[in-house]
Protein backbone atom coordinates (compact mmCIF):
# COMPACT_ATOMS: atom_id res chain seq x y z
CA UNK A 1 0.00 0.00 0.00
CA UNK A 2 1.18 3.41 -0.69
CA UNK A 3 1.91 6.01 2.25
CA UNK A 4 -0.53 9.13 2.37
CA UNK A 5 0.93 12.28 1.46
CA UNK A 6 -0.25 14.71 4.29
CA UNK A 7 -1.11 18.41 3.76
CA UNK A 8 2.58 19.73 4.30
CA UNK A 9 1.84 22.41 7.00
CA UNK A 10 0.45 19.40 9.27
CA UNK A 11 3.92 18.30 9.47
CA UNK A 12 2.92 15.12 10.15
CA UNK A 13 5.10 12.06 9.56
CA UNK A 14 5.75 8.42 10.35
CA UNK A 15 2.65 7.28 9.15
CA UNK A 16 1.61 3.78 10.58
CA UNK A 17 -1.72 2.08 9.33
CA UNK A 18 -4.06 1.49 12.50
CA UNK A 19 -6.68 0.24 10.50
CA UNK A 20 -8.70 -0.10 7.32
CA UNK A 21 -12.61 -0.24 6.98
CA UNK A 22 -15.32 0.24 4.39
CA UNK A 23 -14.97 3.77 4.92
CA UNK A 24 -11.55 5.28 6.23
CA UNK A 25 -8.26 4.35 6.05
CA UNK A 26 -6.64 5.55 10.01
CA UNK A 27 -2.93 6.27 10.33
CA UNK A 28 -1.05 6.78 13.60
CA UNK A 29 1.40 9.76 12.77
CA UNK A 30 4.15 11.68 14.71
CA UNK A 31 3.98 15.25 14.53
CA UNK A 32 6.67 17.67 14.49
CA UNK A 33 6.68 17.99 18.21
CA UNK A 34 6.97 14.33 19.10
CA UNK A 35 3.45 13.57 19.93
CA UNK A 36 0.94 10.88 18.33
CA UNK A 37 -2.10 11.74 16.63
CA UNK A 38 -4.51 10.04 14.14
CA UNK A 39 -4.99 10.93 10.77
CA UNK A 40 -8.31 9.72 9.38
CA UNK A 41 -8.45 9.44 5.78
CA UNK A 42 -11.99 8.54 4.21
CA UNK A 43 -13.38 6.85 1.30
CA UNK A 44 -16.08 7.88 -1.15
CA UNK A 45 -19.09 5.99 0.32
CA UNK A 46 -22.69 6.65 0.23
CA UNK A 47 -22.54 7.93 4.22
CA UNK A 48 -19.49 10.25 3.82
CA UNK A 49 -21.75 12.96 4.51
CA UNK A 50 -21.78 11.93 7.89
CA UNK A 51 -18.02 11.88 8.40
CA UNK A 52 -17.42 15.19 6.98
CA UNK A 53 -20.32 16.65 9.66
CA UNK A 54 -18.64 15.00 12.24
CA UNK A 55 -15.57 16.97 11.53
CA UNK A 56 -17.71 20.86 11.82
CA UNK A 57 -18.77 19.14 15.22
CA UNK A 58 -14.96 18.10 16.38
CA UNK A 59 -14.14 21.84 15.21
CA UNK A 60 -17.14 23.65 17.12
CA UNK A 61 -16.81 21.10 20.60
CA UNK A 62 -13.14 22.09 20.40
CA UNK A 63 -12.06 19.19 22.73
CA UNK A 64 -14.73 19.54 25.06
CA UNK A 65 -15.91 15.82 25.74
CA UNK A 66 -14.51 14.84 22.40
CA UNK A 67 -10.62 14.79 20.71
CA UNK A 68 -9.22 17.86 19.00
CA UNK A 69 -9.66 18.35 15.36
CA UNK A 70 -6.44 19.39 14.56
CA UNK A 71 -6.67 19.88 10.98
CA UNK A 72 -9.43 19.41 7.83
CA UNK A 73 -8.70 19.35 4.41
CA UNK A 74 -10.84 17.52 1.31
CA UNK A 75 -11.16 13.93 3.00
CA UNK A 76 -8.56 13.97 5.40
CA UNK A 77 -8.85 15.19 9.00
CA UNK A 78 -6.37 15.04 11.95
CA UNK A 79 -6.90 14.24 15.19
CA UNK A 80 -5.96 14.82 18.53
CA UNK A 81 -4.61 10.83 19.88
CA UNK A 82 -7.52 9.86 22.09
CA UNK A 83 -5.51 7.24 23.56
CA UNK A 84 -6.00 3.39 23.67
CA UNK A 85 -8.35 1.90 25.99
CA UNK A 86 -11.85 2.10 25.32
CA UNK A 87 -14.51 1.91 27.24
CA UNK A 88 -15.39 -1.24 26.94
CA UNK A 89 -12.14 -2.22 28.79
CA UNK A 90 -13.35 -0.31 31.74
CA UNK A 91 -16.52 -3.17 31.82
CA UNK A 92 -13.68 -5.94 32.57
CA UNK A 93 -11.73 -3.91 34.86
CA UNK A 94 -13.95 -2.40 36.71
CA UNK A 95 -17.48 -3.41 36.17
CA UNK A 96 -20.58 -1.84 33.85
CA UNK A 97 -21.73 0.21 36.30
CA UNK A 98 -18.80 2.21 36.34
CA UNK A 99 -18.41 2.34 32.74
CA UNK A 100 -21.75 4.03 32.45
CA UNK A 101 -20.71 6.38 35.16
CA UNK A 102 -18.16 7.27 32.79
CA UNK A 103 -20.19 7.79 30.03
CA UNK A 104 -22.50 9.91 31.12
CA UNK A 105 -19.71 12.26 32.27
CA UNK A 106 -18.94 12.15 28.90
CA UNK A 107 -21.92 12.96 27.40
CA UNK A 108 -22.46 16.15 29.84
CA UNK A 109 -19.32 17.19 28.75
CA UNK A 110 -20.13 16.96 25.26
CA UNK A 111 -23.42 19.11 25.75
CA UNK A 112 -22.09 21.61 27.61
CA UNK A 113 -22.66 25.26 26.71
CA UNK A 114 -21.02 26.90 23.94
CA UNK A 115 -20.90 30.75 23.24
CA UNK A 116 -20.33 29.67 19.93
CA UNK A 117 -23.74 29.27 16.76
CA UNK A 118 -24.19 25.18 16.15
CA UNK A 119 -22.16 24.61 13.20
CA UNK A 120 -24.83 25.01 10.08
CA UNK A 121 -23.70 21.38 8.29
CA UNK A 122 -25.19 19.63 11.23
CA UNK A 123 -28.13 17.15 10.36
CA UNK A 124 -31.52 18.25 11.66
CA UNK A 125 -32.39 15.01 13.83
CA UNK A 126 -35.94 14.07 12.24
CA UNK A 127 -33.72 13.77 8.78
CA UNK A 128 -31.58 10.96 10.69
CA UNK A 129 -35.05 9.73 11.66
CA UNK A 130 -35.99 8.63 7.92
CA UNK A 131 -35.28 4.93 7.79
CA UNK A 132 -37.47 4.56 10.57
CA UNK A 133 -39.89 6.36 9.47
CA UNK A 134 -40.35 4.54 5.85
CA UNK A 135 -40.07 1.41 7.49
CA UNK A 136 -42.80 2.15 9.55
CA UNK A 137 -44.70 3.31 6.37
CA UNK A 138 -44.94 0.05 4.95
CA UNK A 139 -45.79 -1.73 7.62
CA UNK A 140 -48.95 0.28 7.98
CA UNK A 141 -49.45 0.15 4.73
CA UNK A 142 -49.57 -4.02 4.65
CA UNK A 143 -51.60 -3.89 8.03
CA UNK A 144 -48.66 -4.80 10.54
CA UNK A 145 -48.77 -3.43 13.69
CA UNK A 146 -45.03 -3.85 14.48
CA UNK A 147 -42.59 -2.52 16.66
CA UNK A 148 -41.44 -0.14 13.97
CA UNK A 149 -45.12 1.47 13.56
CA UNK A 150 -45.07 2.53 17.88
CA UNK A 151 -41.85 3.21 17.46
CA UNK A 152 -41.95 5.86 14.38
CA UNK A 153 -44.78 7.46 16.61
CA UNK A 154 -43.00 7.93 19.35
CA UNK A 155 -39.90 9.41 17.53
CA UNK A 156 -42.26 11.56 15.90
CA UNK A 157 -43.43 13.06 19.91
CA UNK A 158 -40.16 13.18 20.61
CA UNK A 159 -39.21 15.27 18.17
CA UNK A 160 -42.17 17.19 17.96
CA UNK A 161 -41.20 18.05 21.61
CA UNK A 162 -37.94 18.05 21.72
CA UNK A 163 -35.76 19.69 24.68
CA UNK A 164 -32.98 21.80 24.46
CA UNK A 165 -31.50 20.89 20.67
CA UNK A 166 -28.22 21.24 20.15
CA UNK A 167 -25.02 19.52 18.42
CA UNK A 168 -25.31 15.81 18.90
CA UNK A 169 -22.46 13.43 18.67
CA UNK A 170 -24.89 11.07 16.77
CA UNK A 171 -22.70 7.63 17.42
CA UNK A 172 -21.69 7.88 20.97
CA UNK A 173 -21.27 4.08 22.37
CA UNK A 174 -18.38 2.01 23.96
CA UNK A 175 -16.09 1.86 21.28
CA UNK A 176 -16.21 5.77 20.57
CA UNK A 177 -15.07 6.80 23.97
CA UNK A 178 -11.30 6.36 24.77
CA UNK A 179 -8.88 6.99 28.11
CA UNK A 180 -5.67 8.93 27.03
CA UNK A 181 -3.95 11.82 28.27
CA UNK A 182 -6.82 14.28 28.47
CA UNK A 183 -9.23 11.28 30.40
CA UNK A 184 -11.99 9.69 28.83
CA UNK A 185 -12.76 11.41 25.29
CA UNK A 186 -15.10 10.57 22.50
CA UNK A 187 -14.47 9.95 19.12
CA UNK A 188 -16.04 9.54 15.40
CA UNK A 189 -18.82 11.49 15.83
CA UNK A 190 -21.58 12.08 12.46
CA UNK A 191 -22.87 15.76 13.33
CA UNK A 192 -26.54 15.95 14.57
CA UNK A 193 -28.82 18.33 15.59
CA UNK A 194 -31.34 17.67 18.12
CA UNK A 195 -32.87 16.65 21.61
CA UNK A 196 -29.66 15.53 24.06
CA UNK A 197 -31.68 12.19 24.63
CA UNK A 198 -30.90 10.71 21.16
CA UNK A 199 -26.97 11.02 21.94
CA UNK A 200 -27.58 8.67 25.35
CA UNK A 201 -30.00 6.16 23.32
CA UNK A 202 -27.04 4.03 21.29
CA UNK A 203 -25.07 3.79 24.80
CA UNK A 204 -28.35 0.84 25.96
CA UNK A 205 -27.39 -0.88 22.73
CA UNK A 206 -23.40 -1.16 24.03
CA UNK A 207 -20.99 -3.20 24.41
CA UNK A 208 -21.20 -5.34 20.90
CA UNK A 209 -21.52 -8.77 21.75
CA UNK A 210 -22.62 -8.58 25.38
CA UNK A 211 -26.52 -8.70 24.93
CA UNK A 212 -26.57 -10.26 28.53
CA UNK A 213 -26.22 -6.64 29.43
CA UNK A 214 -27.97 -4.82 27.08
CA UNK A 215 -31.24 -6.58 27.84
CA UNK A 216 -31.23 -6.65 31.73
CA UNK A 217 -33.57 -4.68 33.07
CA UNK A 218 -31.51 -3.38 36.12
CA UNK A 219 -28.72 -2.53 33.95
CA UNK A 220 -31.48 -0.58 31.41
CA UNK A 221 -32.97 1.41 34.84
CA UNK A 222 -29.22 2.57 35.93
CA UNK A 223 -28.29 3.49 32.68
CA UNK A 224 -31.51 5.43 31.73
CA UNK A 225 -31.16 7.38 35.60
CA UNK A 226 -27.94 7.77 34.89
CA UNK A 227 -27.70 9.31 31.52
CA UNK A 228 -30.94 11.15 32.50
CA UNK A 229 -29.52 12.91 34.91
CA UNK A 230 -26.60 13.43 32.65
CA UNK A 231 -28.59 15.56 30.15
CA UNK A 232 -31.05 16.83 32.87
CA UNK A 233 -34.32 15.13 31.00
CA UNK A 234 -36.71 12.17 33.15
CA UNK A 235 -35.44 8.88 32.76
CA UNK A 236 -39.05 7.97 31.38
CA UNK A 237 -38.20 10.05 28.43
CA UNK A 238 -34.57 8.47 28.12
CA UNK A 239 -35.79 5.32 27.67
CA UNK A 240 -38.33 6.95 24.93
CA UNK A 241 -35.28 8.07 22.78
CA UNK A 242 -33.58 4.34 23.46
CA UNK A 243 -36.76 2.94 22.16
CA UNK A 244 -37.16 4.93 19.34
CA UNK A 245 -33.30 4.67 18.44
CA UNK A 246 -32.77 0.88 18.48
CA UNK A 247 -36.32 0.62 15.78
CA UNK A 248 -34.02 3.36 13.96
CA UNK A 249 -30.87 1.18 14.17
CA UNK A 250 -32.83 -2.34 13.29
CA UNK A 251 -34.73 -0.13 10.07
CA UNK A 252 -30.83 0.21 9.14
CA UNK A 253 -30.47 -2.99 9.87
CA UNK A 254 -33.44 -4.06 7.52
CA UNK A 255 -32.40 -1.90 5.31
CA UNK A 256 -28.97 -4.04 3.95
CA UNK A 257 -31.03 -7.30 4.53
CA UNK A 258 -28.85 -8.34 7.94
CA UNK A 259 -32.01 -9.94 9.88
CA UNK A 260 -29.38 -11.43 12.50
CA UNK A 261 -28.34 -7.75 13.08
CA UNK A 262 -32.11 -6.37 13.21
CA UNK A 263 -33.29 -9.14 15.55
CA UNK A 264 -30.75 -8.39 17.83
CA UNK A 265 -31.40 -4.60 17.71
CA UNK A 266 -35.18 -5.58 18.49
CA UNK A 267 -34.50 -7.95 21.17
CA UNK A 268 -33.03 -5.07 23.27
CA UNK A 269 -35.80 -2.21 22.09
CA UNK A 270 -38.05 -5.12 23.76
CA UNK A 271 -36.09 -5.43 27.11
CA UNK A 272 -36.05 -1.10 27.56
CA UNK A 273 -39.90 -1.33 26.60
CA UNK A 274 -40.87 -3.52 29.26
CA UNK A 275 -38.75 -1.71 32.03
CA UNK A 276 -40.43 2.01 30.53
CA UNK A 277 -43.69 0.64 30.69
CA UNK A 278 -43.28 -1.07 34.21
CA UNK A 279 -41.43 3.18 35.54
Amino acid sequence: MELPVFPERWSAGDPVLVTETFSSRIWKVRLADGQPAIVKALKPFDDVDDELRGAHLLEWRDGLGAVRLLGFEGMMMMLEHAGERHLSDEIDAHGDGAATLIAAEVLERLHAPSDRPAPPQLQPLRERFAALFDKAGADRAAGNPSLYVEAATLAERLLDEAIDVRPLHGDLHHDNILFGPRGWLSIDPKGVLGDPGFDAANLFYNPLGRDDLCRAPERIAFMAATLAASIRQDERRVLDHAVAYGCLSAAWHAGDSNAVEEERELSIVRAIRAVRLSS
